[in-house]
């Protein structure tokens, strides 16, 4: 099977460790799960394309009230931002 190479922006790294230790354990988990297959939706984690969103097209995966946005290239998923559901359709613009 296939792995995918999950890089992390700058900005996703500073969301990442302003986290609690709770969350960034369940964040590591969708890295890994992303790294495995970033289109197929788990339980609990929806995966959805966002609409408007060309190039490069944008996900988003939901793990609890977190947002991690992330795009697809050709055999690594880029972590763009990972933010409170409250802040994160803000930033999409939504």
């Amino acid at each position: 099977m296939k792995k995918w190479q999950v890089l992390i922006s700058e900005s996703a790294r500073k969301d990442f460790y302003s986290l609690g230790n709770e969350m960034q354990k369940r964040i590591k988990k969708a890295f890994d799960a992303l790294a495995e297959n970033p289109f197929r939706p788990r339980s609990g984690a929806d995966i959805l394309k966002l609409k408007g969103s060309f190039n490069p097209i944008l996900y988003r995966i939901r793990v609890g009230d977190y947002r991690m946005i992330y795009s697809i290239f050709e055999d690594s998923v880029k972590i763009t931002r990972i933010l409170h559901r409250s802040k994160a359709y803000e930033w999409l613009g939504n």
